[in-house]
Formats: C-alpha cells, sequence, structure tokens
C-alpha cells in the first residue's frame, strides 16, 4: 500500500502501544481512523488526541475476545465511513507461566485475544475489501516470538507462532484467488509498550479471583518477568515508520529488531539439522537482544 489519503484504518487495541501510534500515524497521513479497544478511558484519550488532526476518527469500545463485539465494531466502520482498506489486529495481551501452572482460562485469554480476534475481523474485512474491488492491506501483529521461542511464556509463543503461520497460509489463498489484498506480519521483538499491563483490561468471563494460582509466586514471578521484558525494551517511537515504510515496499514480514535477524537463521538451521531446543541457545538470544535495543532505535 503507497497511497494512505483518504484511505479508511480499521485497527484494534488501538489504546496503547503499538495501536496507538499507528492509529496516529495513519491520521497524520491523511487516513480516515477506526478504532477498537477494550480499555475506553485510554481509547477516548486516543479519539481526541487524533481528532486534532482529523475529524474523520471513530472509536468503538470492543472486547475482541467476542466475535458479536468485534461484528459490531466493523459494522460501525462500514455505516461512518462505507469502506475498510487498512485492517492491522494490534490486540493482545501478554501471559506468561509454565503449562503445568498456567490455569485454562488463561490458555483461553490468549487465544482468544491474540489469534481469534484476527480471525474474526479477517472474516468478516476480506469480503467488504473484494467487494470494494479496491486495493487492501492487512497487518496482523504477531511477534519476535513468532519466530523464536525462549523459555517461561508457552501461552504466548503459541498464539504468536499461530500469528505467523496463519497469516503466510492466507497470503497463499490470497494469491491463489488472484485477490488484492496484501498481507503482512508484524513481528517486533521487546519494545515499550503497556502490554504488561493488560490484567488490568482482563474481561469477566477470563477473570477468577479466587484461584490460588493467582495469588501465587508463579503468578507474581510471571508478572515480573513480563513487566522486566517491556520495560527495558526498545522505546516505541519509531514503529510507526518501521511499519509505514513496509507497507510502502509491501514486505511481508516487519521485522523490529534487524541485529536480531541472525537469531532467525540460527533457529531455523537447527529445525534442518534436527536439533530441538536449548537453553545455551536462549543465553545467545537474550544477550543479542540487549545489544539490539541499543544498536535497532
Amino acid at each position: 500500500m503507497k497511497d494512505f489519503k483518504d484511505k479508511v484504518m480499521f485497527i484494534t487495541g488501538a489504546a496503547h502501544g503499538f495501536g496507538e501510534v499507528l492509529a496516529k500515524e495513519g491520521a497524520r497521513r491523511g487516513m480516515k481512523i477506526a478504532m477498537a479497544d477494550i480499555d475506553e478511558p485510554a481509547l477516548t484519550k486516543v479519539y481526541q488526541d487524533i481528532q486534532t488532526v482529523t475529524p474523520d476518527v471513530l472509536m468503538v469500545v470492543t472486547d475482541v475476545t467476542k466475535e458479536t463485539e468485534v461484528d459490531a465494531a466493523i459494522a460501525q466502520t462500514m455505516t461512518k465511513f462505507g469502506r475498510i482498506d487498512l485492517l492491522i489486529n494490534d490486540a493482545g495481551v501478554a501471559v506468561p507461566g509454565m503449562v503445568w501452572d498456567l490455569p485454562s482460562r488463561d490458555w483461553e485469554w490468549i487465544i482468544h485475544t491474540n489469534l481469534m480476534s484476527q480471525v474474526y475481523t479477517m472474516q468478516k474485512v476480506i469480503p467488504i475489501m473484494r467487494q470494494q474491488q479496491t486495493h487492501g492491506a492487512i497487518i496482523n501483529v504477531s511477534s519476535y516470538a513468532g519466530l523464536v521461542s525462549t523459555p517461561l511464556m508457552p501461552a504466548y509463543y503459541a498464539t504468536k507462532f499461530a500469528s505467523v503461520g496463519m497469516t503466510e497460509g492466507i497470503a497463499y489463498d490470497l494469491q491463489q484467488h488472484q485477490i488484492d489484498i496484501e498481507m503482512h506480519v508484524f513481528c517486533p521483538a521487546f519494545v515499550q509498550t503497556d502490554l504488561y499491563h493488560c490484567e488490568q483490561h482482563r474481561p469477566a468471563q477470563y477473570t477468577d479471583t479466587t484461584d490460588p494460582y493467582y495469588q501465587s509466586q508463579a503468578y507474581r514471578d510471571g508478572q515480573k518477568f513480563a513487566k522486566h521484558d517491556i520495560t527495558t525494551g526498545m522505546p516505541i517511537d519509531n514503529i510507526a515508520n518501521i511499519v509505514f515504510t513496509a507497507l510502502e515496499k509491501n514486505q511481508f514480514y516487519i521485522l523490529s529488531h534487524p541485529s536480531l535477524n541472525p537469531m532467525i537463521t540460527k533457529r531455523t538451521e537447527r529445525i534442518v539439522e534436527g536439533q530441538g531446543p536449548d537453553i545455551n541457545f536462549v543465553g545467545q538470544f537474550m544477550q543479542s537482544l540487549s545489544q539490539a535495543n541499543q544498536t535497532d532505535q
């Protein structure tokens, strides 16, 4: 996608982090912005900020784990703007914890938020884009955690690897059927977003405060781990430029930390050599990540 002026962006997870900066950058480039997020106060603040740039902005408070609410947000977007040209699936949560500790409700929460919400939007938006008979683009926000794995967050890795594989598969399907929609998967490493605050927005259907797990040391350690990784990550300042430049160049994989690319290569080499996960490999990754947050800004 090279021309952004007067095009319509529909973006989930728009109240914080990547969603906020991408929505604002889209508005700066002359786009009409439809924003969905579960956090009404924060979404309202972003909405008000964008209104100072353009009146063409819509906010819909949405729990993306509920297909009916996603459908309603898309319907409101079509009512206001009549089209969708760029879909950005940014909504996401981080749920650390060992598979033998983590309750099933946490698996359901992260799968529904990080993966199924992307399914819900694409099921509705791809037919809309096809009917428009104009060029469209979709960005699924995955993670570097969809390309290389480490300990402590198997549920998070499960959803992010799934998002990468799903996006690749959909790209094949669109090409095979000659549908004019470009696919992209955004795979950032650690960036200073609001992701470690996602517990503040956990929907009621995934909440049980009586479960002893949420008072356990394992839970507290997981939250501490998630906060550390985010707060020590790359500043978010240049992310919008990285993503929109990739859109202009039609890059499928959008990576935030180029100096980590050798780790992706090493993982691929280990796969074809039949080698399994190795904790020493993780040590190399963490050392590379620390360096990358300094060099890739």
